[in-house]
């Protein structure tokens, strides 16, 4: 009987060794393993999230406009003429600046000779080997593409426009003869849209831009006097004459002081 109950004890502790908690004995170094993969999963997955949150590099046309801007902004408070409008038509010309025109001779407007005693450079453009203005720096191209729409008649209508009008520009220069492109206006728009480059524009007038001309009955217009304004340019530009402007608004003197406002004549 004894024997019996020998055996019968040790069939009970085979068995309960058998089903007890199979995992493996943790050492100090199966400890030091987890805990450096799970540094290492952290790592991942902090490596991850600042690879999601990098900025992405800029395109060709971001660093374009990164690299212009301060200058067309620069031109349109001395010419009037949109930011947006310089920034899109320097994109488009000049191929965002890697044209060949802007490579080799910082044309970024294709502006060709037409008199011009500087140097040059021959491209082929409407016909073979046409003759183009060739500059020492790119800020000069835009002086020179400042100077060359107001400097001709067929542009000074634009003028009349909202310094950000420039939708009103961008129809304007092809009506103009700028470009002869049928979809010279439209993708003009759309650069300044896609890149909003309207928000230049912004940044020189302020609020001013809706203001600055307000129609307040037929013929005639509310207008507050900027910096350069004369009664002879703003004759000039509104095509009416010094004295309707100054009867108009009982002027004793050609004085204008800026931020005055005035009535103008249409």
């Amino acid at each position: 009987m004894k024997i019996s109950l020998k055996y019968i004890l040790i069939l009970f502790v085979i068995f309960v060794v058998g089903c007890g908690p199979k995992k493996g004995i943790i050492t100090k170094k199966s400890e030091e393993k987890s805990n450096a993969e799970k540094v290492d999963s952290s790592k991942t997955a902090q490596e991850t999230f600042h690879s999601e949150v990098t900025t992405k590099p800029l395109t060709a046309v971001e660093r374009y406009i990164q690299r212009y801007v301060d200058i067309a902004q620069s031109e349109m408070r001395k010419s009037k003429i949109p930011a947006s409008i310089t920034l899109a038509q320097g994109i488009l010309e000049s191929g965002s600046g890697k044209g060949r025109l802007a490579v080799k001779a910082n044309n970024h407007f294709g502006i060709k000779c037409h008199g011009w005693k500087g140097a040059k450079i021959y491209h082929d453009d409407d016909r073979s080997q046409e003759c183009f203005r060739k500059y020492k720096k790119a800020a000069s191209s835009y002086e020179d593409h400042s100077e060359f729409l107001t400097s001709r008649k067929r542009y000074a209508f634009l003028f009349n426009l909202d310094q950000d009008d420039y939708r009103g520009w961008a129809r304007g220069l092809k009506k103009a003869g700028y470009a002869t492109d049928r979809q010279y206006p439209q993708k003009l728009i759309s650069l300044i849209e896609r890149y909003k480059l309207y928000e230049y524009d912004a940044q020189v007038v302020g609020n001013q831009s809706r203001t600055r001309r307000t129609p307040i009955d037929q013929g005639i217009m509310r207008y507050i006097v900027e910096k350069g304004d004369t009664l002879y340019s703003l004759a000039k530009r509104y095509n009416t004459t010094v004295s309707a402007i100054k009867d108009l608004n009982n002027l004793n003197s050609n004085d204008l002081a800026i931020g005055q406002e005035i009535m103008i004549p249409n």
